[in-house]
Order: C-alpha cells, then structure tokens, then sequence
C-alpha cells in the first residue's frame, strides 16, 4: 500500500492517497470551472487530460455569502465544480454509493467541512461522494441569458459524474443513495422531481428540508435589485464582468437589507436568503410536493427528518432565545402560518405559549418541519416509500440552549461528534445521550443506503409513524400533532411577490 491509488475515469487517470486503509480522492473536477465565457452557463463536461491528476485536495467552493461562510482564503481559485470520494476497497465490484449535497441556505457551504468526513460511512462498507456546487447568485440568481437553477444542474452534472465514474472506485452506479440536510435537502426534493435526474440515484435522504422556492417573478426582482446594487443590469453578461467575490458580497449585503422589502417580498424578505431555487418552468417545473402529490414525479425510496427545535439554532445565534416580541410573533403567525385560519390554530393549540415559543414553533413548520413532513407524505401518494423521524435529542450546549437544533443530526448521521460543530453542540467529550442518538442514526443511514431499509417502519399517512430519535429511541405517532392538523391540507408554496 506503499503507491498512492489511482483509479481511471472517462475524463482521466487521478491519484489520491491512502487514509487508514481507504482510497481518498479529492478535488476532482466534475465540469469545468465556470468562470470566464462558463460563467453563468450550464456545466460544461471536462476534457481528456494526460497522465495522473492528483487529487489529494478539497477544491474551492464557490465565494461565500450570507451571515455563515466557509474560510476559503484570499485567492480560492475557479475550480468550484469539484467532488471527492472516499472508497474503501478500490478494487471492489457493486459497493453502495452514497453522495453528499451540503447544505447551507443555498448561499453557502462546502464539501471539506470535517462535519462531512466520511470515514466512519465508509468504514461501514459505503463509497461516499461529495461536493462542491455553486450558490448564492452563481448558482441561483435569475438572470437574462443564463439557465436558471445552475446550482441544481451542477448537482446532476455531479450525478452524472457518479454514474459514469463510481465503479472505478469499487461503487455500484445502480445502487446511489444522495443525502442532504437543509439547502441540500431542498435541493434533493427538488431532484426527486426533475426529469434529467432521473436514473441518476436510486434512494434519497432529506434531513430538513427547507420551504425555500420563489416564483420566477420575485426571483426577477430579487436579481434586478441585486444587479442594481453593482451599478449592472440583472443579464449573465453585465454581471460577468464582476469578481465573483464581489457579487457574493452584494448577496450578503441584500441579505441583510431584506427587511426593507418586507411589503414587496413578503416572507422571502423575513429569513434572510435572498437566492434560492425558482420555479423556473424549465429546470423546476413546480414545487416537488405538488409534483408529487399529484402524480407528475413518481416516488423514490425515502428517508427523511427534522429536528424538533429547528428554529432555535437561528434564535439563538442571534442571541434572541426568548426575547421576541408580542408584534413579531403575530407578524410570523401573518405571514408564515397557513391562511385564513393557521394564526388562530396556532394561538389556540398553544393558549399559554410565549411570543418567543409561538414564533419558534411556526417558522420550525414553515421553513423546515412541514416541508418535511410534507415531502414524506407526498413521496408515499406518489407509490414511493417514506420513512419518517424527528430528532428530539437536546444538544447539551450551554445547559440546553440549543434544544433539538437546525443542522443537530448532521455530526450525528456522520458520526462526526468530535468535529468543531460536533464537540460545540454535542460536548466534549460527547454525552453517553449524543453518543446513543448518533449510533442509531449513523446505522440508519448505512442500512438505508445498503438496503432501503432505516430500521423502523414506513411511514403512511393514517398512521404517521415516525421514529423519535433521542437517547433511547422509539416509533410512534407523528409527534407535532398540532401542527400536523394545522398544515394537513397546505404543503409549501413558493415565495412571491405582494401585489
């Protein structure tokens, strides 16, 4: 084991390095950098190189934006279209394969978090790809003469790449599971109802999936406002003469001025994200609850979750845990519970609730919970098979603040509790509580990824069960009865514009 591995894929030879035992590979390129007259435009395959490449380093995400950026360095380079893989038996015949799409508000991210280290997955016998994809206004600005949705084609492109190239490692191109959590989870929602991804994955797990989608008319806004704050038009062409660096930060900029489009933009302007996925009418013909609650995307096998407290990582970095108001609590329960009748259900669901604890709760359903829940139930109309959790593990972080947090399950389903975000969240050392829940978890995602299979079983919607993770886990009913009732009959809808 004394040579570096090489494996030979349809582009070209590449040569990574050993890791206890397992063939490591990173930073090979899926398409070329889009960048130049790329910029904008659909991933474009990579060419036939000569020789070895090596491929023993993350490569560049693209330029962060938003409030939670990545350290990329002064200069990260182009080459933000990369993944990497990690096998571990080279030469290996049908391994199951499971692919990462990181999450981070469509705006931010990147493969090489040490969240996201695959050893562990593995090391249970799983070929794990990730990668790097294009956000904030690369990856989803609208923009005259430029394919919308580019963060969601570089994903397929990444797909495509698995399904050429996984068997040089010792995967089964047939047997791909793609796993995400929040914007990646979104993004595989999306996924499971767009044509060209067909035949790229067989099963997927979604861990919060957000309710982030615009309608192409907000999203035309969006960019002209965007644009406007670099002196440009909102057209691929003027905003390619722009340094990428500096069009991720205008993204931050409007991110931060949304409350000023509060009366225009609605609920886009109250979280914060300023780019999402558009309902383009090309790429995304319609939201994917709609798609396939009524038959126009057949089902997948399916595992998805959310966390029972997912608002409060937010409220918390804020430095908001109970100190909202009266005012933004109704504002929240206007705009986000389901009309006419979602504020007064939720107020009577919960009479002696805190205007804190009501605002938690509905923007947990809104922009998480029941995108989840939802996508489970209409992944089972459409003939697919749901498997349902809700992680209700309390992060031991200052004596409990955090609750049952946003972004919780991920060093968890990795078992990567000895992460920076991990030993943040989960202590350190880790409580015998966030080892027992990582346990479960990790094997669900490894039994479903092999078998299709978590563990407990599926759910159906006249008996909602859903398995309860904690320290000592159990399956019963759907456990947010409440909001169950209240959004029963509102899946998601796309963010729009007031008139």
């Amino acid at each position: 084991m004394s040579e570096r591995p090489r494996a030979r894929t349809a582009e070209g030879l590449v040569q990574g390095r050993w890791n206890q035992g397992h063939a490591v590979f990173r930073g090979i390129p899926y398409a070329q950098p889009p960048v130049g007259a790329l910029r904008f435009a659909a991933p474009v395959r990579v060419p036939h190189w000569e020789g070895a490449r090596q491929a023993t380093e993350f490569g560049p995400p693209v330029p962060q934006a938003g409030p939670v950026r990545a350290e990329v360095g002064e200069d990260p380079g182009s080459d933000w279209l990369t993944l990497n893989v990690r096998t571990p038996d080279l030469g290996a015949a049908g391994l199951p394969v499971l692919v990462w799409i990181h999450g981070g508000g469509y705006l931010a991210g990147t493969s090489g978090d040490p969240m996201y280290d695959p050893t562990a997955l593995s090391g249970a016998g799983l070929v794990v790809v990730s990668l790097n994809y294009r956000t904030g206004a690369e990856g989803f600005a609208l923009l005259e003469g430029a394919p919308p949705n580019r963060g969601l084609l570089d994903q397929i492109a990444a797909l495509e790449w698995v399904r050429r190239n996984i068997a040089s490692f010792g995967g089964n191109p047939d047997h791909v599971t793609v796993a995400g959590q929040s914007a990646g989870a979104g993004s595989i929602a999306a996924l499971l109802t767009v044509a060209s991804a067909r035949g790229l994955f067989r099963r997927a797990v979604t861990h919060s999936v957000p309710g982030n989608l615009c309608t192409r008319a907000l999203a035309e806004e969006v960019a002209a406002e965007l644009a406007g704050r670099l002196g440009a038009a909102p057209t691929a062409a003027a905003l390619s003469a722009l340094a990428p660096h500096c069009l991720a930060e205008a993204v931050t900029s409007l991110g931060t001025d949304l409350p000023a489009h509060h009366e225009r933009w609605g609920r886009l302007s109250r979280i914060g994200v300023a780019t999402c996925p558009v309902i383009d009418g090309d790429v995304l013909t319609e939201a994917p609850w709609t798609a396939l609650a009524t038959g126009r995307a057949p089902g997948a096998e399916l595992l998805v979750g959310h966390t029972r407290d997912e608002f409060r990582l937010f409220s918390a970095m804020s430095g908001r845990v109970d100190g909202f108001t009266d005012e933004e609590a109704r504002t929240a329960l206007d705009l986000f519970a389901p009309a006419p009748h979602g504020p007064d259900a939720y107020r009577a669901a919960a009479p002696h609730a805190t205007p804190s604890e009501l605002l938690e709760t509905v923007y947990s359903d809104a922009l998480f919970r029941m995108p989840s829940l939802h996508l489970a139930r209409a992944n089972a109309a459409a003939g697919g098979t749901s498997f349902l959790f809700e992680l209700c593990l309390t992060a031991p972080a200052l004596g409990g603040l955090f609750g049952a947090c946003h972004s919780l399950d991920v060093p968890l389903a990795f078992d990567t509790l000895d992460s920076p975000n991990g030993r943040e969240l989960l202590g350190d050392p880790p409580t015998p509580e966030a080892r027992a829940a990582s346990r479960e978890l990790h094997r669900a995602w490894i039994r479903f990824a092999t078998t299709g299979d978590p563990g407990w079983a599926a759910y159906r919607p006249d008996h909602q069960l859903t398995r309860v993770l904690d320290a000592t886990s159990t399956t019963a009913r759907y456990p947010e009865q409440d909001s169950h009732h209240i959004w029963e009959n509102h899946p998601p809808t796309p963010f729009t514009l007031f008139s």
